[in-house]
């Protein structure tokens, strides 16, 4: 399981009153599990819906924080959070039970301030409350850029050109064999780089990797 946040302490502030939130996800198991991790941060006014066509209805009403999972039954969930960003909710959260590059891509792009990859339907990680660990079975790894830091190559080591196309690659969804043979490398030597991007780029996940190199730059 990955959980990629951009700004994880935000994501359920504290504050006077009790945080709002809606939860769009299919499965009404993993639903009712992210709504209880929600009362576990606080959040006290939950609304559940299962679909975009249901969920749709209450944008127009903003709430701290949407839950969408990326693949819902009409359509995909960051569209829906992307609706929610424009009608004014400050926070969206993209959740999938595939460790999809794609998706990851396309959530941080469009200003998801996270993305969680739970593995499994009913292995959840959310944070447990602002800047705390993420909750889950297994052990998760939060990925995001420190404050003030620059949104570029320069806030770590610098990767090789060679680095930089494997890393490239991966974010293409290929595995080390297709990567070793597009780059006439052996799959040991592709696992080799990838371990020292990951020393360089402080993640070993290869959603976080892709993460972390797009939103610095380093792939496009």
């Amino acid at each position: 399981m990955s959980v990629l946040l951009e700004q994880p302490a935000s994501l359920v502030a504290y504050r006077p009153t009790k945080p709002t939130a809606m939860v769009v996800v299919a499965d009404p198991r993993v639903r009712s599990t992210v709504t209880r991790h929600l009362w576990a941060l606080g959040v006290r006014d939950v609304i559940e819906a299962s679909s975009i066509a249901e969920a749709r209805p209450r944008v127009g009403s903003p709430r701290d924080i949407c839950v969408a999972d990326v693949h819902l039954p009409d359509g995909s969930g960051l569209t829906l959070l992307s609706e929610t960003r424009a009608a004014g909710w400050p926070n969206g959260l993209a959740l999938s039970a595939a460790d999809d590059i794609g998706a990851v891509r396309n959530a941080l792009a469009g200003g998801v301030k996270g993305y969680v990859v739970t593995g499994t339907r009913t292995n959840i990680g959310l944070p447990t409350r602002p800047g705390a660990a993420p909750i889950g079975a297994a052990a998760a790894r939060m990925h995001r850029r420190p404050p003030g830091a620059p949104s570029h190559p320069g806030g770590y080591r610098e990767l090789s050109g060679r680095e930089v196309e494997v890393l490239r690659l991966v974010a293409e969804g290929q595995s080390n064999k297709a990567i070793g043979v597009s780059m006439g490398l052996s799959a040991l030597t592709v696992k080799s780089h990838l371990a020292r991007i990951a020393r360089k780029l402080g993640t070993g996940d290869r959603a976080g990797m892709v993460a972390v190199a797009l939103r610095t730059g380093i792939i496009h």
